[in-house]
């Protein structure tokens, strides 16, 4: 049963930017509408972090590393998420995965994203 499926992760060479998209397929509207959800990241030896998050009214935060370069939205019609990643660093490799801001669980495969040149 997939909760969260990720999509968009690649190469990019440093400054470079990516999409990634995040789908729902087993929640319904009413539930995507009032959850808060958010981008997580896992290095090469790290632990997963959080990355941005945006609530259902829309308010956004931001990990330090990521404010002004990150961005995440959602489409509500087609309950997906969506993180525009600009100006990528190097340090921005990891596996990036999408789930709720709350207790989040059954966690997807996630999307990997590598910044080198």
């Amino acid at each position: 049963q997939v909760h969260f499926v990720e999509s968009g992760g690649g190469l990019a060479q440093p400054g470079g930017s990516l999409r990634l998209s995040c789908k729902l397929p087993r929640v319904i509207t009413s539930v995507f509408l009032a959850t808060d959800y958010a981008w997580y990241r896992q290095g090469p030896g790290k632990e997963r972090e959080l990355v941005a998050s945006l609530d259902s009214d829309g308010l956004t935060n931001y990990e330090d590393s990521v404010k002004g370069r990150f961005i995440i939205s959602k489409y509500n019609a087609q309950k997906k998420l969506y993180l525009q990643m600009n100006s990528l660093k190097p340090e921005d490799t990891a596996v990036y995965y999408c789930n709720r801001l709350q207790d989040p669980s059954s966690w997807g495969q996630g999307t990997q994203v590598t910044v080198s040149s």
